[in-house]
């Protein structure tokens, strides 16, 4: 099963690289949520003109979790909006698949059901993992963007790109079974939508849990996406993390590992239900 889901996944990716119309929005979308909501859409310029930089500078940095930029906060954020709208959309190319027939062909080859469930499980968690790099070395690059604490190692760029890559996983397993069960594109744009857009918003992506109404604190609390964020802000913010922070940080890794399990296992029973002869 391995060498046909890599066999799977491989063709995929080598498609979606030859076609820079496939690649090339995902980067700009980046570069807009980045340079342009990180800079125009800016809670820092609401601070009274005249106030002293020293509290000003206090006041946002206590607000946004000592983060020393408002696209140092968001950063996280904006990579978790990549990650969800692509594995939402990425599903498309599985749909065509099954309209153009190349699908129905694979379904009457000798391989396993789970091989073709999981290479399109891989393939987008690959081109959304790359296109998280990009967003991160875009804010890095932008001025007044990311702004990453002297302490900041490969580790802590492991453990951030960890966060993002257990969210990815879980919401890739989900819509690759959700692409593989319908069957027209509009269909799953509906369906996607739906659910793409609550999951964004009730989550700490543009702003601290701290300002939210209770009702939808309790909400956002349990959103994997706020999990992902919090983690990953950790390390961007402060690098080397205290005891409390770290124990922060493994828990919201766990949460985000239970999420991808839980995720796998229904993904894979309606892959699986999906993928029988029809």
């Amino acid at each position: 099963m391995i060498g046909e889901t890599l066999a799977l996944t491989s063709r995929a990716l080598r498609k979606w690289v030859h076609n820079p119309a496939a690649v090339l929005p995902g980067f700009f979308i980046a570069l807009f949520y980045v340079a342009l909501l990180g800079s125009s859409f800016n809670p820092t310029k609401v601070v009274p003109p005249g106030t002293p930089p020293q509290i000003a500078n206090s006041i946002l940095s206590q607000t946004f979790g000592g983060a020393p930029t408002y696209i140092t906060f968001l950063t996280p954020g904006v990579i978790c909006i990549i990650l969800v709208f692509n594995m939402a959309f990425g599903g498309i190319d599985l749909v065509l698949d099954r309209q153009l027939g190349y699908l129905g062909t694979l379904l009457t080859a000798p391989i396993p059901r789970s091989a073709i469930y999981l290479s399109g499980v891989f393939q987008n968690l690959a081109k959304v993992m790359l296109l998280a790099v990009l967003t991160f070395l875009v804010a890095l690059a932008i001025p007044n963007g990311l702004q990453l604490p002297g302490t900041f190692n490969v580790l802590d760029f492991f453990g951030v790109f960890l966060a993002f890559g257990l969210l990815g996983l879980g919401l890739s397993y989900i819509f690759t079974a959700l692409a593989l069960s319908v069957r027209s594109i509009d269909s799953l744009v509906a369906i996607v939508n739906f659910l793409t857009l609550p999951m964004t918003f009730t989550s700490n992506t543009f702003f601290p849990l701290d300002v939210f109404p209770d009702w939808l604190k309790s909400i956002a609390e349990l959103n994997p996406i706020t999990k992902a964020n919090e983690a990953a802000r950790l390390l961007v913010i402060n690098g080397g993390l205290s005891s409390a922070q770290t124990t922060t940080f493994l828990w919201d890794i766990v949460y985000l590992a239970a999420f991808a399990v839980a995720l796998g296992i229904l993904g894979h029973l309606a892959a699986r239900r999906a993928l029988r002869p029809e």
